[in-house]
């Protein structure tokens, strides 16, 4: 049997800042990003549908959480009161796992070229 590892891509744009940061630090001060999230399903493929994971089906379990980052101040957020890309891969895993039980995988960045990647262990 294959093992197949799919995945979904969403972005969203949110304000913050670190408050754990030295003041001199420039994220400190607010600021925003456009974060590209994508999330992984791992799973053998299904015979009868050809696929491991309705793609509509990631998107679903993730629409929720993505109306309450999108445009919004994450550290307003109850979890994101310190905003770090890992924390929010965290604060995502937690909140996905329960709809996607095969979350295999999630990769939040923050910039083109930086970000996290949150794996199952």
């Amino acid at each position: 049997m294959r093992i197949v590892e799919v995945y979904k891509e969403f972005t969203f744009d949110s304000a913050h800042y670190l408050p754990n940061v030295p003041d001199d630090h420039k994220c400190k001060n607010l600021h925003g990003h456009t974060y590209r999230v994508r999330v992984y399903v791992k799973g053998s493929i299904d015979e009868d549908l050809g696929w491991v994971v309705d793609f509509s089906d990631v998107k679903k379990a993730f629409e929720p959480f993505e109306k309450q980052l999108d445009h919004k101040l994450l550290n307003d957020i109850e979890g994101l009161e310190n905003p770090t890309a890992e924390m929010i891969a965290v604060w995502l895993w937690d909140k996905l796992i329960i709809k996607l039980p095969n979350l295999s995988k999630i990769e939040v960045a923050e910039t083109p070229t930086s970000g996290v990647i949150i794996t199952k262990d």
